[in-house]
């Protein structure tokens, strides 16, 4: 990867892979599934030492999190990139900072 993957293109990445609106309850059961597995990862502080030892740690169930959290966005037709402005508009007024947030990034 060249750092520059968006969550446009995980979003129709996984729709185009796995996109079965009718086990929409499955993919919540594995997103609650994979956040028990992150939080277990993160109580044991299983940080990847590399690639090629990814499996059960952090950075593995923060990717199944991801995944499962977009594919059910998929089902219900909402963009993330979009639901992301609009939410960073709201927050700006309930946790104010210095920093802007910058589309298309």
């Amino acid at each position: 990867m060249d750092g520059k993957t968006t969550v446009k293109y995980l979003q129709n990445y996984i729709k185009q892979k796995d996109h079965h609106p009718e086990l929409l309850k499955d993919y919540f059961l594995k997103l609650t599934e994979e956040v028990g597995e992150l939080s277990r990862a993160m109580r044991k502080n299983l940080k990847a030492e590399n690639i090629e030892h990814i499996k059960g740690t952090i950075d593995e169930e923060l990717w199944d999190v991801i995944y499962y959290t977009l594919a059910i966005a998929n089902i219900y037709g909402i963009d993330i990139e979009e639901v992301i402005k609009a939410k960073e508009e709201l927050n700006k007024t309930k946790y104010p900072s210095d920093i802007i947030f910058e589309e298309n990034r």
